[in-house]
């Protein structure tokens, strides 16, 4: 064993990557260490350069401390433990275990653990899983447990991710929140960029404090405060914008695209732009139980199929607007109630038509809608047939122990909850309206009796026949434009949605 005093240094973590010039530095010292013990120069030398470590294994010239030194070198910078299924973090190429990548993401990573900078995918490493692969044939004992391998590969499953960009803070609040005053909006001063004038303008605390609004009596007349950024805007300004489910209004002004309330199936749910997003928020596991084998089988379908977040919730949305009640059954368990910290108004009434959307009130209709969705795109039969065959659960969606990673695994969960109709306000089936039998008629009538209930079946059947063909009549309408699914609820007797 090497004498501690004279032994190198410990290796800094994170400071380098497993790379082929770090990994050259330690056979040329090995090499070195052969030379000194009498071996054979030219042939072990020949083997190094030629990069054959499984020669050196099989003529005994891998020495403890090339051993050790190659552990070191081949360390996660994570979990600082021997690489496991070892990925590449690009484009500054840090090695790290595919499963400490994994989690790394999931826990709101966007720079690379090692040197933080920016990062955009982290790919497999195959020359690097031979050089491990080599090294633990010489040295099982530095092999991970069994159950550190099982727990890794159910985490990491061996394919490429894309890192999602660092995102963008909105910019800060105004210093209305820190003072005793209000100060005026963007549209409070004459002249102003945004082509309009405030009727009621706000008066300046610098210039004439006396006349000055305190904030503790709210918002100035005709003014309120941003929903995204909480700047005071202007309610009549044309650029202002109302969601109709949270009530708040948006300056459109402070943060273009962040700022504002836009058209339903137009808008981009908050914190969703990509698959990445969705793998980091914790919202996405709670609206599956916490069940994450099904949000991993859920993912994976999603990276394959090359679904985006928006393309979800405009499936979602369309879903919802050909329900009977629409909306209605979202705003009923007050799905928008404090959503931001600006204070909303009071809807007047619940069952008006909604045209405008924010982008939290979007995230809350994803996260809403997103296992149904799921549920609906399983039946298109692009998921793997072990997922597929998978036995239900017995207790179903309701399953209390579908956290529990083995059971998860064995048995499948996504089955609608038992309320799944009435929460997506779905109209129970109502049954066929049979014509009640006509009166007893006089016995000289019976012939016609006969031919009154031979009537009467042949009238159920049309009206069984006719229900089935409004039902189908749905069918086709994942992909309707926002004109024809209005036709479409009106023809139907539906309530009227307004877009």
């Amino acid at each position: 064993m090497a004498d501690p005093e004279t032994s190198s240094p410990p290796r800094v973590p994170l400071k380098r990557t497993a790379s082929a010039a770090s990994l050259a530095d330690v056979l040329d010292s090995s090499r070195k260490k052969l030379k000194e013990e009498g071996a054979s120069e030219d042939t072990n030398a020949s083997r190094v350069v030629a990069g054959d470590l499984g020669g050196l294994v099989a003529t005994g010239g891998v020495t403890a401390e090339l051993i050790e030194q190659l552990a070191q070198e081949l360390q996660c910078g994570c979990c600082c433990s021997l690489l496991y299924r070892p990925v590449l973090v690009q484009p500054c190429q840090h090695a790290f275990c595919g499963s400490c990548c994994v989690l790394w993401i999931k826990n709101g990573g966007t720079n690379c653990p090692a040197c933080r900078g920016i990062s955009t995918t982290v790919t497999p490493c195959r020359p690097l899983q031979t050089i491990l692969d080599v090294l633990l044939r010489s040295a099982p004992h530095l092999a991970r447990t069994e159950r550190e391998r099982q727990q890794a590969d159910e985490i990491y499953t061996g394919t490429t991710m894309r890192i999602p960009a660092p995102r963008e803070s909105s910019p800060d609040p105004d210093v209305n929140a820190s003072t005793e005053y209000a100060r005026p909006c963007p549209n409070c001063s004459a002249g102003n960029a945004y082509g309009w004038v405030c009727a009621q303008p706000i008066v300046d605390p610098n210039v004439d404090p006396e006349n000055a609004w305190p904030l503790e009596d709210g918002a100035p007349p005709g003014h309120a405060s941003c929903g995204n950024c909480e700047n005071l805007l202007a309610l009549a300004s044309p650029l202002t914008s109302k969601c109709d489910f949270c009530q708040v209004s948006f300056c459109g002004i402070t943060a273009q695209g962040r700022c504002m309330a836009a058209a339903i199936l137009v808008q981009q749910p908050h914190e969703y732009q990509d698959v990445g997003d969705m793998i980091q928020s914790a919202n996405i596991y709670e609206s599956f139980s916490n069940n994450n084998v099904e949000v991993e089988i859920m993912l994976d379908y999603l990276t394959t199929q090359n679904i985006s977040p928006r393309h979800i919730y405009r499936d979602i949305v369309t879903h919802i607007l050909l329900q009977p009640r629409g909306f209605l059954p979202l705003i009923e368990q007050e799905l928008f109630v404090d959503v931001h910290s600006s204070a909303g108004g009071t809807d007047p009434d619940p069952q008006a038509p909604r045209n405008k959307i924010c982008r939290q009130c979007a995230a809350e209709v994803f996260l809403y809608g997103l296992r149904d969705w799921f549920l609906r795109e399983r039946s298109k039969g692009f998921l793997e047939e072990a997922v597929l065959r998978k036995k239900d659960c017995v207790d179903g969606a309701e399953c209390r122990r579908q956290q529990e990673f083995d059971h998860a695994r064995e048995f499948n969960h996504m089955v609608p909850f038992a309320s799944s109709q009435a929460a997506q306000g779905a109209a129970p089936p109502v049954p066929a309206i049979v014509p009640p039998p006509p009166a007893p008629l006089a016995d000289s009538d019976d012939d016609h009796d006969d031919d009154d209930d031979d009537n009467d079946d042949e009238e159920e059947t049309d009206v069984i026949l006719n229900a089935g063909a409004v039902d189908r009549s749905f069918e086709s309408m994942s992909d309707v434009s926002i004109p024809a699914l209005a036709a479409a609820q009106q023809d139907e007797d539906m309530p009227d949605v307004v877009f």
